[in-house]
């Protein structure tokens, strides 16, 4: 997904391309078909290949691949998840950027969430 964000749309070879230590071709291929499936992406025909785009915004993906991580692994906690984020080594908050997490929560709590 990064791969086809960053570049807007992209073929198996241009992902592999852009990978540190491609799989193989029929493995991307394979990712890639999954995406699809999982409505994540689309793709248009470019003569014999196909040519993948995002179908959601890296936002969208985003949002979705964090709720799975929630889901998955901390039973649906948004505050277990967000207790093991500030637990990380390099979590080392700013007094800015703490101020701006207590008003992000402040606005939750606004709207209800």
């Amino acid at each position: 997904m990064h791969i086809l964000f960053q570049r807007g749309e992209a073929t198996v070879s241009d992902v592999m391309a852009d990978l540190p230590d491609p799989p193989t071709y029929s493995a991307v291929r394979s990712i890639l078909r999954i995406l699809s499936e999982k409505k994540l992406i689309t793709h248009k025909e470019d003569g014999p290949r196909y040519v993948y785009l995002p179908a959601v915004s890296a936002d969208g993906a985003a949002n979705e691949a964090l709720n799975q991580v929630v889901r998955t692994f901390f039973d649906g906690s948004a505050d277990a998840a967000v207790t093991a984020l500030l637990r990380m080594s390099d979590a080392d908050l700013t007094p800015s950027e703490i101020a701006r997490l207590r008003e992000r929560i402040r606005k939750a709590r606004v709207s209800g969430r």
